[in-house]
This record gives structure tokens, sequence and C-alpha cells, in this order.
């Protein structure tokens, strides 16, 4: 287990030999989600305030931090995830007993938000400032919240949930929240593993196909049913 500190002066020593762009860092809980949040936000917070690191961070949201957490991950991060691991919510409870679909779908929820009063006041701001004939008086830009957007992930072939449910969900995800993208996990057996989880991964076409049907959702503005 790393410390907050550790992790930013890791991110910094590696970012100025030009061995990363940026940071994606993510946890598992450790003590409660908002704890652990705290943690995340802390490692963001001293590289963009104590260091003025200017490179990328995304930021993993813990399901079930405090909203006002989340918020500060959205101040200091370029893009915020969090995971919905799998399709069904019954396969959720059933592979993943401690994984909580709602309050997973209560982070994404936050994030869409955050990004969209951003977006709202970096508008008003344009158009004030376009109304300014006085260059010096223009109004300070408003503060940023993930530009990056937000995402999440899918694993695929855990259960028995087919590619068409698949892409229908993603086709909600993408409505709903305003993801930039989803990403597809094919599932890879562990030596040990429950025996209720599948022994053989999935064929990597899978996984490969389900990218390219997202691209035309996400680029070309198809629908899963015309895909499907």
């Amino acid at each position: 287990r790393f410390t907050p500190e550790e992790i930013v002066w890791l991110t910094l020593d590696l970012y100025r030999r030009n061995c990363i762009e940026g940071l994606f860092l993510s946890s598992g809980v450790m003590r409660s989600p908002d704890h652990t949040m705290e943690q995340l936000v802390a490692v963001a917070r001293h590289l963009r305030e104590r260091h003025g690191f200017a490179g990328y961070i995304h930021l993993k949201m813990i399901p079930g931090a405090s909203p006002l957490l989340i918020a500060a991950a959205g101040r200091y991060a370029d893009r915020l995830s969090a995971n919905v691991e799998l399709p069904d919510r019954a396969s959720l409870s059933w592979l993943a007993p401690d994984k909580d679909a709602r309050a997973i779908s209560l982070a994404l929820r936050l994030a869409r938000d955050g990004i969209a009063e951003a977006q709202a006041e970096c508008r008003l701001v344009a158009r004030r400032v376009r109304a300014l004939p006085n260059a010096a008086a223009r109004p300070a830009a408003p503060p940023a919240f993930a530009p990056g957007g937000q995402s999440t992930q899918m694993i695929v072939g855990a259960d028995a949930t087919n590619d068409a449910a698949i892409l229908s969900f993603s086709q909600r995800l993408y409505a709903h929240y305003g993801l930039r993208r989803v990403y597809y996990s094919a599932f890879s057996p562990v030596p040990g593993a429950a025996s209720c989880l599948p022994h053989d991964p999935p064929p990597l076409r899978r996984e490969h196909r389900l990218y390219q049907a997202d691209w035309l959702m996400r680029f070309y503005g198809f629908s899963a049913d015309e895909i499907l």
C-alpha cells in the first residue's frame, strides 16, 4: 500500500524523466469509501497545488463516497470514472456482492451533473466576455470540472450476458450519463477463483467486436438496434 505522498513523488519522478504523461489512479476500498476517496483526492490536490503538475490525471470514483469528495475529485482530475463492472444487476450481486449498483450509478450521476454545471458556467462566461468591450474587465474563467469527461468499464464473458444486452446497456449509459466512452474488458480467469466463474476466457475477438460496435455508436450515430 502506497501513501499519497509516495504516489505523488513517484508520479513526479516518472513525469520528469518523460516516462509517463500523466497518472491513472485507482484503489481498492480501504476502511471506507470516504477514506479511500480522500486519499485519491489528496494525491491529485498535492500534485496540482503544491507541485504545479500539468500532466493528465484520471481518478477513479469510489462508489459510496461523499458527493463533496466526488466534487473535489472533479476539480483536480482531467477525467473521472466509476466501473459498472457488469450490465446485469443480478450478476453483479452474485459475482461481486461487495459492489452496489445504486452507489455506482450515483457516482456516475454526480460526475455527470458536475461536468454539466461546469460547462454551463463556461458558456455563461463566454457570452459575458463577448459582450464586454474592455478586455481588462473580462471575468475570470470558472473552475473546470473533469474537462475530459467520465468513462466506465464492463467485464465481458464473466456471466451469460450476450453482446446485444451489453451494447444496449452501453447505449443507455451514454444517454443517461454523457460518458466519453465505455471500456470493455474480456474476463480473465485466475487460479483458485470461485467455481461460479467461467474456467475459460471469452474470445478476444468478442471484445474487439464490441469496441468496433461502440465506435459506430459514438462517432457515426448508429443505434445498438441498427448494429445488431
